[in-house]
C-alpha cells in the first residue's frame, strides 16, 4: 500500500513539474528594443563624446514616455555621454539601473543568453545599433543610421526559435 501511495504522489508531482515547464517554455518571449542615442551637440567637431543638444534631452524624455506603458527588466547603453543621457530618462521611470555594453561582435551571444525571457532597451549609436539588431535576428538586414536620423526603433521578438523584427519611426 506505501508503495501505490508513493508511486501515486511521484506521478502527481511529476505532472505538475511536466505542465510548469510547459508552461515556462510557451511564455519565454524576449522582445529588444534598440534605438539610436538623440540629437549631440556637434558644436565642437573635436570633442568626441558630446552631451545631448536641448532637443536631444527632449527626445530622451519623450522615449521615457514611449516606453511608459512597457514593461522593461532592463536598459543598456554604451558608455558615451550621449547615449547615457538618453537612457536615463526611461531607466529613472522604470526604476532601473543603466548596464553598460560593449558594442562588439563577440559580446552580442552572450547578450542574448543573457537577457532571454525579458524586455530589454538598447541605447546605441548610428552603426552600431542596426549591427547589434542584425547579430541579435541572424541577419544582414539594416544598414548603418543617417546621422540626422534619431527616431528610429527597432523591435526584435524572438519566441522559441521564431525571430520577429521591424524598424519604425516614433517622433
Amino acid at each position: 500500500m506505501k508503495n501505490i501511495l508513493f508511486i501515486i504522489v511521484l506521478l502527481v508531482f511529476s505532472c505538475k513539474n511536466d505542465a510548469e515547464q510547459k508552461k515556462e517554455t510557451l511564455t519565454t518571449e524576449t522582445t529588444y528594443y534598440f534605438i539610436r542615442h538623440a540629437e549631440k551637440d556637434k558644436s565642437d567637431p573635436t570633442n568626441k563624446n558630446p552631451s545631448l543638444t536641448k532637443a536631444g534631452k527632449l527626445r530622451a524624455q519623450n522615449w521615457a514616455n514611449y516606453f511608459k506603458t512597457i514593461n522593461l527588466d532592463a536598459v543598456y547603453s554604451t558608455n558615451y555621454i550621449r547615449t547615457m543621457q538618453t537612457a536615463t530618462p526611461t531607466a529613472k521611470e522604470k526604476q532601473l539601473d543603466i548596464k553598460n555594453y560593449e558594442s562588439k561582435q563577440e559580446y552580442y551571444q552572450a547578450f542574448k543568453a543573457q537577457n532571454k525571457g525579458k524586455n530589454v532597451l538598447v541605447v546605441g549609436h548610428s552603426n552600431t545599433t542596426p549591427q547589434f539588431v542584425n547579430a541579435v535576428i541572424n541577419q544582414n538586414v539594416y544598414k548603418d543610421i543617417n546621422e540626422t536620423e534619431n527616431n528610429n526603433l527597432f523591435i526584435v521578438t524572438i519566441n522559441e526559435d521564431k525571430i520577429t523584427h521591424k524598424k519604425t519611426k516614433v517622433n
